[in-house]
C-alpha cells in the first residue's frame, strides 16, 4: 500500500499545485476527495496483487505447457482466443466504444438511434478484440520462429500509413486511439506472461529479446481494423440517414 501511495503521490502533487497555485482556488468537496483517494490507493495495491498472485502465474505457466505439449494448433488457439477475449472485456475500451458510437450518432455518421450506436459500438470492440487476436497469433509465430520484431513493426506502420488515407476522417482518431485502450489493465498482464512464458520455455529463445513485443503487436493491428471497420460503415451508412 505504500508503494501505491508513493506511485500516485506525483499525481496529487500536480493536482495541488494547480489548484492552489494556478487556479488559486480551494479543493470542492475535500472529505470525498480524501475518501476517493484511499479507495484508489486500496483498489491499486490489491490490483497489483492480484497480478502478481495470480494472472502473471497463469499465463506464464500456459504458456510453458502449451511449448512443452508442442502442438502448434492449440497454442495458436490459445494465443488468438487469449487475445481476443481478454480485449473485448477491456473496460477502458467499453467505455471508448460507447463514446465513440455516441458521437458517431450526433455527428451523422450512423443513424442517431440506440440501436445504431449499440451496434456501432459493439462491432467495434468485437474489430478490436479480432485485431488483438491476430496480432497474438503473429506474435506467437515470431517467438517461435525467431522473427526480428522491428520488421513486423515497421511494415505494420506502413500498413497503418496507407489505411489511414483511405479511412473515413471521422474514425482515424477513434482507431488511433483504439491502439491505446486494448493495452490496458486485463490484457496487459496476460500477454506479457504469455510471452515471457513461451520465450522461456523455447530452446535458443531470450525472454528479454523475445518474451517482450507482443503488446506493441497488440496496439499496432487495432489502428489498421478500426480503420477498416470505418471504411466498411461508411459504405454502409452511405446513403441517407
Amino acid at each position: 500500500m505504500f508503494n501505491s501511495f508513493r506511485d500516485l503521490l506525483p499525481i496529487v502533487i500536480v493536482i495541488l499545485f494547480f489548484q492552489f497555485l494556478v487556479l488559486q482556488q480551494p479543493l470542492p468537496d475535500v472529505l470525498n476527495l480524501i475518501v476517493g483517494a484511499l479507495f484508489v490507493v486500496f483498489g491499486l495495491t490489491i490490483f497489483i496483487q492480484g497480478l502478481e498472485l495470480g494472472l502473471f502465474p497463469i499465463g506464464e505457466s500456459m504458456a510453458r505447457a502449451f511449448a512443452v505439449k508442442g502442438s502448434l494448433f492449440w497454442l495458436l488457439c490459445f494465443a488468438f482466443a487469449l487475445g481476443f477475449s481478454t480485449t473485448v472485456a477491456e473496460p477502458a475500451l467499453i467505455a471508448v466504444a460507447a463514446e465513440a458510437a455516441e458521437v458517431a450518432g450526433v455527428g451523422g455518421m450512423i443513424p442517431n438511434s440506440e440501436e445504431a450506436k449499440g451496434s456501432y459500438a459493439f462491432g467495434l470492440r468485437l474489430t478490436v478484440a479480432l485485431s488483438v487476436g491476430i496480432a497474438l497469433l503473429i506474435g506467437v509465430m515470431r517467438i517461435l520462429k525467431g522473427w526480428p520484431i522491428h520488421y513486423i513493426i515497421i511494415g505494420g506502420y506502413v500498413l497503418v500509413v496507407l489505411t489511414t488515407l483511405v479511412a473515413p476522417k471521422e474514425i482515424i482518431g477513434i482507431a488511433y486511439d483504439s491502439g491505446g485502450v486494448t493495452t490496458s489493465t486485463i490484457t496487459v498482464p496476460l500477454v506479457t506472461a504469455l510471452g515471457i512464458g513461451l520465450a522461456s520455455s523455447i530452446k535458443g529463445r531470450n525472454p528479454m529479446v523475445d518474451g517482450f513485443g507482443l503488446i506493441a503487436m497488440a496496439s499496432l493491428t487495432p489502428i489498421i481494423f478500426v480503420m477498416l471497420y470505418g471504411v466498411a460503415i461508411n459504405i454502409i451508412y452511405s446513403g441517407p440517414i
